[in-house]
C-alpha cells in the first residue's frame, strides 16, 4: 500500500512514571515530581512537567537533579505498578488493531488503516484511544497521527502534554521545516553537530540542501536523511514477536557483602518475573543470573529447569544454587548488581489432575489474586522483607 495512503498512529503517555504517583497520591498533583533511584548512583526515571521546567530530564543523574530541583518530591520507582498500568493501555491499543508495535511501556506505534472501515477516521480513531485511556486509567496520553511512522511520532510530540495532532502527506514538508534538525528520527549527537557545522539547524534547510555538499560529510545516509527531512518514510509497524525473556535486576546504592542479603534480593526478583510470567500465561525452562562485581565486571550464570515454570520457588532454588556457586569462588564477594532473568518459554501446560506431589504452585496461586486485590507486594516471602529496608 503506498505510504500516503496508510493510517499510523503513534500514542505516547505524559510523563507515565510521574503521572501513576499523581494519579495514586492527590497530594503530589501540581508539584516538581521526580522518580528515580534515590542513592548515590541513581537515575532520573521521568519525571513531571512541574519538574521539567527546573530542567531535569529523564537519565539524569539524582545527584544533578537535586541541585536543579532541591524542592522536588524523589519517589522511587515502582515498576510492577507501571507495568500493570501499561497493560491496561496495551488492552486498550488491541482493542483497535491488532498491528501494534510497543517501543516502551507507555509507547507505541498503532496501523490503523484497515481499522478505518469499521471505526471511522483516523482522528475518530484517536479520540476514542485517548479518551477511552483516560477513562480506564485516569491518565493522559499524547496522540499523534500520520501518514507515516515519522509524521505520526513527530505529530504527538510537537502537541505534548495531552497532545492531540495529525499531520498528512500534504502539508508535511511545511510542518517540518522550522522544527530543529536534531528532532529527525536517525540525527543523533553526532549528526546532529556534523550538520549544525555545515550551516545545517533546521529539517527544512536538511531537506533543501545539495546531496552533493552533504554526501562529502555524511555518506551513504544522505538519501535517506533527505527523505525523512521531506516526511517520507517507508517503516512498517512490526507487532511485537513473542517475548524473549522476563528478568528483573537492581543497582545497589551500598556494594552488598553478605550472602544472605543477595539471596534475598534474588528472591524478590524471582517472585516478580514469576508474577509477570503466569500473568502472560508464560513457562519458562533457562535460567539467567547476572552479577557485576564493583566496579563493571559483570558475570552471567544459566541452568535449565527440568520443566517449564512459573513458580518463584522452582525458580529461586535454582537460581540461588548459581549465586552461591559463584559467591563461594570468589576471594572477596561484592555486588554491585543482581539481576534474574526466565527464557526459553513454552505455553503454560495444564495441570496434571493424577499427579499426587504437592503443588508448589498453590503459594503463588494465592499470592497472586492477594496482590492483585490489595496491590503489588501485599504478600511477599518472607526471606524478601529484608530487601524492603534498602528501598
Amino acid at each position: 500500500m503506498p505510504a500516503d495512503e496508510r493510517a499510523i498512529i503513534h500514542v505516547d503517555m505524559d510523563a507515565f512514571y510521574a503521572s501513576v504517583e499523581q494519579r495514586d497520591r492527590p497530594e503530589l498533583r501540581g508539584l516538581p515530581v521526580i522518580v528515580a533511584g534515590l542513592g548515590p548512583r541513581g537515575v532520573v526515571s521521568t519525571c513531571s512537567y512541574e519538574a521539567r521546567r527546573f530542567g531535569v530530564h529523564s537519565a539524569m543523574p539524582t545527584a544533578q537533579a537535586r541541585r536543579l530541583c532541591p524542592d522536588g518530591i524523589y519517589v522511587w520507582p515502582d515498576h510492577a505498578r507501571y507495568e500493570a498500568v501499561s497493560d491496561q493501555v496495551f488492552e486498550v491499543f488491541h482493542e483497535v488493531t491488532p498491528l501494534v508495535e510497543g517501543l516502551s511501556l507507555d509507547e507505541a506505534f498503532l496501523d490503523v488503516t484497515a481499522s478505518q472501515r469499521l471505526l471511522g477516521s483516523v482522528e475518530s480513531i484517536g479520540q476514542w484511544l485517548k479518551a477511552t485511556i483516560r477513562e480506564r486509567t485516569g491518565l493522559n496520553a499524547s496522540v499523534g497521527m500520520g501518514p507515516n511512522k515519522l509524521l505520526a511520532k513527530l505529530a504527538g510530540e510537537i502537541s505534548k502534554p495531552d497532545g492531540f495532532r495529525r499531520i498528512t502527506a500534504t502539508h508535511a514538508a511545511a510542518e517540518l521545516a522550522p522544527l530543529p534538525v536534531g528532532r529527525l528520527w536517525t540525527v543523533g549527537k553526532v549528526t546532529e553537530q556534523t550538520l549544525h557545522r555545515l550551516g545545517i539547524r533546521t529539517i527544512g534547510e536538511l531537506a533543501a540542501c545539495d546531496t552533493a555538499r552533504l554526501a562529502s560529510a555524511l555518506g551513504r545516509q544522505v538519501a535517506g536523511l533527505q527523505a525523512l527531512a521531506r516526511g517520507q518514510d517507508d517503516r512498517c509497524v512490526e507487532p511485537a514477536q513473542a517475548e524473549q525473556s522476563i528478568g528483573a535486576e537492581h543497582t545497589f546504592d551500598v556494594d552488598v557483602a553478605e550472602l544472605a542479603m543477595a539471596e534475598a534480593w534474588l528472591l524478590r526478583h524471582c517472585e516478580r518475573i514469576a508474577a509477570r510470567a503466569r500473568q502472560r500465561g508464560l513457562q519458562g525452562r533457562t535460567v539467567t543470573v547476572k552479577l557485576r562485581e564493583p566496579p563493571f565486571e559483570t558475570y552471567t550464570r544459566q541452568a535449565r529447569l527440568p520443566a517449564p515454570s512459573a513458580s518463584a520457588g522452582e525458580l529461586f532454588g535454582l537460581a540461588r544454587g548459581l549465586l552461591v556457586t559463584w559467591w563461594k569462588a570468589q576471594r572477596r564477594p561484592r555486588l554491585r548488581l543482581l539481576g534474574v532473568s526466565l527464557s526459553g518459554f513454552a505455553a503454560e501446560r495444564q495441570q496434571d489432575l493424577f499427579d499426587g506431589a504437592p503443588d508448589r504452585r498453590v503459594t503463588d496461586q494465592v499470592q497472586d489474586r492477594i496482590n492483585s486485590r490489595f496491590g503489588t507486594g501485599s504478600l511477599v516471602r518472607a526471606g524478601v522483607l529484608k530487601t524492603r529496608e534498602q528501598d
